[in-house]
């Protein structure tokens, strides 16, 4: 940041207050690779996403079901955390530049709450829902 630079460097501007890094008093973090490109990226600057899915993906779960002799069985899910460098997660659209006034914005996004889940296990009107005829 523009405070720990030498005094030669400090008035020149700054895009951030946190220079794109949550480093804050450490001199040295490790670094870790991105998941895209496998670019060093240090861990404080990467840009981390935290996904969890079904190791099943949805088309297949009906097939499982109806093969499994369980008539509940939780499906095991996969935990995984993406780590990417800044250009890969702008490429990639994980992140998007914001303009000068918005950058000062620091609370997260909103997030979208959970759907719960239908008993049948389908969506109303998907694979093998109710079809819409078209009226004549």
């Amino acid at each position: 940041c523009a405070h720990s630079y030498p005094s030669f460097r400090s008035n020149m501007t700054q895009k951030r207050r946190n220079c794109g890094r949550s480093k804050h008093g450490r001199g040295h973090v490790k670094f870790v690779r991105c998941t895209n490109c496998a670019r060093c990226v240090p861990k404080d600057k990467a840009i981390k996403k935290f996904v969890i899915r079904n190791i099943v993906e949805a088309a297949a779960v009906r097939d499982i079901a109806d093969a499994s002799v369980y008539e509940v069985y939780p499906l095991p899910k996969l935990y995984v955390k993406l780590h990417y460098c800044v250009s890969c997660a702008i490429h990639s659209k994980v992140v998007r530049n914001r303009s000068k006034e918005n950058r000062k914005i620091r609370v997260p996004p909103p997030r979208f709450p959970r759907r719960p889940d239908n008993p049948q296990g389908q969506r109303p009107g998907g694979v093998g829902g109710p079809r819409q005829t078209a009226a004549v």
